[in-house]
C-alpha cells in the first residue's frame, strides 16, 4: 500500500484528528473522522438512496468543513496520480 498523508485537521489538538490519506496503488482516499451518534447515522441511512442500514465494511464519519482545502487537495492528488502533492 502505498499511503500518503495529505493532511490533517488544522484547529486540531494532535490527539484526536480528523485525517485525510491518498492511496497511489488503488487510487482512493482515506478519512479519519469523528464517530456520529446513532441518531445521526439513522437520519444518514434514512435520507440515503441505498438500500437498508450502512453495511459493517463501511462507516459513516464526520469530518468538519474547515478540511474542504485538505480533501481538496487529497482529490487533486489522486486526480494527478501524484500523492505528494504539497
Amino acid at each position: 500500500m502505498a499511503l500518503r498523508c495529505i493532511g490533517i485537521d488544522p484547529d486540531t489538538d494532535r490527539d484526536h484528528c480528523p485525517t485525510v490519506w491518498t492511496d497511489k496503488e488503488k487510487q482512493e482516499l482515506l478519512f479519519q473522522g469523528w464517530k456520529p451518534d446513532a441518531g445521526t447515522v439513522a437520519e444518514c441511512e434514512a435520507a440515503s438512496p441505498a438500500n437498508g442500514s450502512v453495511p459493517e465494511t463501511e462507516a459513516i464519519i464526520r469530518i468538519p468543513a474547515r478540511m474542504v482545502p485538505v480533501i481538496r487537495k487529497a482529490c487533486d492528488a489522486i486526480e494527478r496520480g501524484n500523492p505528494e502533492l504539497r
